[in-house]
C-alpha cells in the first residue's frame, strides 16, 4: 500500500489518509467542500459543495499519477435528497461516458456540518 498525500486538497481532519494506491486503483476517502488553503467550507447548497469536493478529488487523483477520468466508483453522500438533480449536473461536468458506478445516499449529518462528500476508486493504469 502506497499513502498518496497533497497540499492541493484538505488534510485528512481524522485518522486516515487522503488516498491509499494499491493494486493498480487509487482509494480516495470522502472528500467534503473544504478550501485547501484555508480549510474554509466552500459553498452553501450542494450543488457548489460537490464542485469543490469533487475539485479536491481530482487533485488527489493528480497527485497520484491519474485523473478522474479513469474513476471506477464514486459513493455520493447528501444531506438533503432533494437536491440530487442539482447535485447531478454539477457531477456531470466532471465525469462523461462512461460514467463510473455510483451510489448515492442521504445521511443525517456529515462533517463539519457540509451538505456533501464523495468517495471514490480510481484506475492507476
Amino acid at each position: 500500500m502506497k499513502k498518496i498525500e497533497t497540499a492541493l486538497a484538505p488534510a485528512a481532519i481524522g485518522p486516515y489518509s487522503q488516498a491509499i494506491a494499491k493494486d493498480g486503483f487509487l482509494f480516495v476517502s470522502g472528500q467534503i467542500p473544504l478550501d485547501p488553503k484555508t480549510g474554509e467550507i466552500v459553498g452553501a447548497d450542494a450543488a457548489e459543495q460537490i464542485q469543490q469536493s469533487l475539485k479536491n478529488l481530482s487533485a488527489i487523483a493528480q497527485t497520484a499519477g491519474t485523473s478522474l477520468k479513469k474513476t471506477v466508483k464514486t459513493t455520493v453522500l447528501l444531506t438533503d435528497l432533494g437536491e440530487f438533480g442539482a447535485v447531478n449536473e454539477v457531477y456531470s461536468q466532471f465525469f462523461s461516458e462512461p460514467f463510473p458506478a455510483r451510489a448515492c445516499y442521504q445521511v443525517v449529518a456529515l462533517p463539519k456540518g457540509v451538505r456533501v462528500e464523495v468517495e471514490a476508486i480510481i484506475a492507476l493504469d
